[in-house]
């Protein structure tokens, strides 16, 4: 460790991703205070405008499809903060190498509301405003106060707000443009007494079953945590990235047609009046997707909207598989499916 970061040449990155796929990087670059960045950058070890270096959270929502073609940054600090806002809100910030779940408890146990909807979501809080992760009726970026970036082209640090990070269902302008910025820490703005969302069904069905009516915020995560153990593998035992494909999003017509003609479809509402949002899991299940395997690479037989490693499936593998379900998807529904993670070394 020299100046804020440590250097590992030829890195494995087996470990470094949820999916468990075999990769490696020309160079591995752990930096555990942000402040080092500058000195990082100003030595020429790693060129801040390559657009090849790959900035690496927990792994949780990338695929390996070949080595890593540049450079990888993996930003480790973990400070954890409080402070008093306006109106009873209490900001908590976080730096972007605290695992999301352990910063989720952390800020339940403080007695804090707001994320309780995304517990056990595996990754970084630094990857949680980049991809806008959400679950059960909660987005991040309804609880985003502001999120610190580095500008890899300036060297400058800001502190966005939450409309200039051009939010979207699952995505955001980091993630447009990857190149750009360095997210650093992230703010959250949170409430020692906001009330829980609870307008996701199954989460209200699994709160009647472990009899609770009236749920506090350790209680919502507490369901939240037993749905998402039931219904999705853990990375630990069966290599994944959690949902593999975004639920597309259609206007509100073509939804109406498709329910129309498969009155078994789920359809919620989308980003507006104007459009709906169907459920990738349902229309891959009815293409007979869930369970299958090829070799290592196969789909949950618990969901089918998570592709899985049974063991030493490569990237390509799993990225070939992935386009199989997506183009008997498209040739039957006429819909196009999108991938969530991040895919390195292909395009999609």
């Amino acid at each position: 460790m020299s100046d804020g970061y440590r250097l590992v040449d030829d890195a494995d990155l087996a470990t470094r991703n949820t999916f468990g796929i075999a990769a490696r990087a020309p160079l591995l670059v752990e930096v555990d205070d942000a402040a080092a960045l500058p000195r990082l950058f100003a030595t020429g070890i790693v060129d801040a405008a390559d657009p090849a270096l790959l900035v690496l959270g927990g792994g949780s929502n990338l695929l390996f499809a070949a080595d890593a073609p540049g450079p990888v940054l993996a930003l480790t600090a973990c400070n954890v903060e409080t402070a008093r806002g306006d109106d009873g809100i209490v900001i908590a910030r976080a730096s972007a190498g605290v695992p999301w779940h352990d910063f989720v408890m952390h800020t339940l146990s403080l007695g804090l509301c707001g994320l309780e909807n995304l517990a056990l979501i595996p990754g970084t809080v630094g990857a949680a405003p980049i991809q806008n992760i959400g679950a059960y009726g909660v987005e991040v970026r309804e609880r985003v106060h502001a999120v610190e970036v580095f500008e890899r082209a300036t060297g400058r640090v800001q502190r966005l707000g939450p409309g200039e990070c051009g939010f979207a269902y699952r995505d955001s302008a980091f993630k447009r443009d990857p190149a750009r910025w360095i997210v650093t820490a992230v703010e959250f703005a949170l409430s020692h007494n906001r009330a829980p969302a609870l307008d996701y069904a199954g989460l209200r069905d699994e709160l009647a079953a472990m009899d609770i009516a009236e749920p506090t915020a350790v209680q919502v995560a507490e369901a939240v945590i037993r749905i998402r153990r039931r219904k999705l593998p853990d990375p630990a035992v069966l290599g994944n990235a959690g949902s593999f494909f975004k639920n597309p999003i259609v206007p509100a017509a073509r939804a109406d047609a498709l329910h129309a003609a498969h009155p078994a479809l789920p359809v919620f509402r989308g980003e507006g009046d104007a459009t709906r949002k169907l459920s990738a899991a349902w229309l891959i299940d009815a293409c007979g997707w869930k369970g299958h395997r090829d070799g290592d690479a196969g789909v949950s037989a618990e969901h089918a909207l998570v592709l899985v490693n049974h063991g030493h499936a490569s990237g390509a593998q799993l990225l070939a598989l992935a386009r199989r379900i997506a183009a008997s998807v498209q040739a039957r529904f006429d819909i196009a499916l999108e991938p969530e993670p991040r895919i390195v070394g292909a395009a999609w």
